[in-house]
């Protein structure tokens, strides 16, 4: 069982959680009110700005006492690598996927569609790290459909399931594909996640859920996650607030509210770029050097081109600009479509109390089909574990120049490699 809290009332809700290498802690979901940190920013109601109007330094949450089911406060010693996340590209679920989960289930007897296989071999990288975070593109269906493929996706509810078994707590949603089935897929889709424990953030049942930050509150670290699309296929919302669309300055309040809620780490989500490029476009570049620049967030990273893209250290902030595919189906033309980036960001605090990425590990991965499976291209995997040893060559090399092409090896970006851990692949 674990518990959301938003606005400081329990609310419970039944969650199977797969094995895990730390003990869950309280998923927090505090309020915070946009539109007073649009219109006040940092100021402050006793003339903390100076003549130029720079807003004073953010001042820290005041106490609070914590409730029964709190995790405890994080130490404010100094401390390496005491936190980390783990993020992955999107789970883009077409037909192919759904007919091989129910020939998996035929096995495994998780009748009718067990996606637990598909997703299986990310769950040792996911064991590895505090958090876990995915991406979920599209809307789900009711557990007996219709299930429907591209353009306008509804898919089966039961790669959710899947998704907290292997390891994630929580999953963004603000996609081109949100509106694909209205306001009312939307709503169906949260509501899965829900009843799944897994937590969401990026699209909305409501406006008062849209104006709150998504806090993750672990015993190491209270991590906040916002997140926002490029757009929505051309559909329009029924209201502003159901979709968070890309936009710099609102990101920013967002983040600037999550820290004054208590949040030590801000992470951003970007679902845009171009289909299948190997380089960030204008609009990503951009959006993602304002939140930078900002000082709100601490660590940005991408997904919606199905291709895997450069990872940038920017003024001291990573920047993974493009995560690929976390799953979906072969593609015959787009040889990028069927790779994908998993990431570990790891956090350090510093004797202040300031939080920072200490180290990033990025490990190239490929969907394959026959059965079709996720599989790791770590450099601690076995030589043709996933495809043909040219093919396995031929992808890692493809991964490695994109995502050193701005530079991350020299910044000390490193290819994860779990048996260097200890935590075996």
């Amino acid at each position: 069982m674990t518990e959301a809290r938003r606005d400081g009332v329990g609310i419970a809700m039944s969650a199977v959680r797969g094995p895990r290498r730390r003990a869950p802690g309280t998923v927090g979901r505090l309020a915070v009110l946009l539109c007073a940190v649009l219109l006040c920013g940092g100021c402050t109601g006793d003339g903390s700005e100076d003549a130029a109007g720079t807003p004073a330094p953010r001042q820290a949450a005041p106490d609070r006492a914590p409730s029964p089911s709190s995790s405890p406060a994080p130490s404010s010693r100094a401390c390496e690598d005491c936190a980390s996340v783990v993020v992955t590209g999107d789970l883009l679920v077409h037909p192919q996927l759904w007919e091989q989960a129910a020939a998996d289930a035929a096995v495994t007897g998780k009748l009718p569609l067990d996606f637990e296989p598909l997703l299986a071999g990310q769950r040792p990288y996911l064991s590895a790290a505090t958090l876990g975070i995915c991406h979920l593109e599209t809307p789900v269906a009711d557990a007996d459909g219709p299930f429907a493929g591209y353009p306008r996706f509804n898919v089966p509810p039961q790669i959710i399931g899947a998704a907290v078994d292997v390891g994630y707590d929580a999953c963004t949603t603000a996609s081109n594909h949100s509106l694909d089935w209205g306001p009312e897929g939307v709503e169906r889709t949260l509501a899965a996640l829900d009843a799944e424990g897994l937590e969401h953030t990026g699209s909305y049942a409501g406006a008062l859920e849209a104006e709150e930050a998504l806090i993750l509150d672990r015993p190491e670290a209270r991590v906040a996650v916002i997140e926002a699309t490029y757009g929505l296929n051309g559909l329009v919302a029924d209201q502003p607030w159901r979709v968070d669309l890309l936009d710099a300055p609102a990101m920013i309040a967002k983040a600037t509210a999550a820290r004054a809620s208590g949040a030590d780490i801000v992470v951003a989500a970007l679902h845009a770029g171009d289909e299948y490029a190997s380089s960030p476009n204008a609009q990503q570049t951009e959006v993602a050097h304002a939140l930078a620049d900002s000082g709100q967030v601490d660590f940005i990273y991408g997904h919606h081109t199905h291709s895997v893209l450069p990872i940038e250290r920017y003024k001291g902030v990573w920047i993974v600009h493009g995560l690929g595919n976390g799953v979906t189906e072969l593609s015959p033309v787009y040889e990028v479509n069927n790779e994908g980036l998993m990431v570990r960001a790891r956090f350090s605090r510093d004797e202040a109390g300031a939080w920072s990425v200490s180290g990033l590990d990025w490990l190239p991965s490929l969907i394959v089909a026959g059965p079709y499976r996720w599989c790791s291209l770590a450099p601690d995997r076995p030589v043709g574990a996933c495809s043909s040893p040219g093919h396995e060559a031929a992808v890692r090399e493809r991964t490695r120049t994109v995502v050193e092409s701005l530079g991350a090896d020299d910044a000390g970006a490193r290819q994860w490699d779990l048996s260097a851990e200890g935590a075996g692949g």
